[in-house]
């Protein structure tokens, strides 16, 4: 399993929500957390428990090898509340369009706060940085958390059979 780059500290800054750098003692937390964003996609799957879980923990492994190498420069964050793991923030904030890489929560964290409040914090800070944008991709089939980001003035700039490109801009 390819480690996180070790990059600088975070320029990120959060008042409501407490995170830190995510490192490879955190793969086992970042795969059950996977694991709950999969859940309910792989729930009509006529397969054995132990083969669908076999085929998100390769997704898994395939995806992190994928953020680690194509965003080096990322943070990679563990989302936490009172130094609990709750979820992750992976965001590129050194080009001049910011990139949401990934954010989520463990379901029983969700609907909570934290997603609006980080979202808040790095829509200001990419302003604060003169970032042009801020962008993310979005699962169709997500419709509450594309609402949460429409109603954070996000707006769709491209598309495929799977996800929603959308982006915020500071100006």
């Amino acid at each position: 399993m390819p480690a996180f780059p070790a990059g600088e500290k975070s320029r990120l800054i959060f008042s409501r929500v407490a995170s830190r750098r995510a490192t490879l003692t955190d793969i086992p937390f970042l795969r059950r957390l996977y694991w709950s964003f999969r859940m309910e996609e792989m729930e009509p799957v006529p397969w054995l428990q132990e083969m669908k879980r076999a085929f998100i923990d390769r997704q898994f492994d395939l995806q992190h090898r994928h953020y680690v190498t194509v965003f080096s420069n990322a943070d990679f964050l563990i989302v936490q509340d009172k130094r609990k793991q709750i979820g992750r923030l992976y965001v590129d904030s050194t080009a001049q369009r910011w990139h949401i890489i990934d954010i989520g929560f463990l379901p029983e964290w969700r609907n909570r706060g934290r997603g609006l409040a980080m979202l808040k914090a790095i829509q200001r800070q990419a302003q604060s940085c003169s970032a042009s944008s801020v962008f993310l991709h979005v699962e169709r089939r997500n419709i509450r958390a594309q609402a949460l980001y429409r109603r954070l003035h996000f707006h769709e700039v491209d598309a495929t059979d799977t996800h929603i490109g959308m982006q915020w801009s500071t100006a």
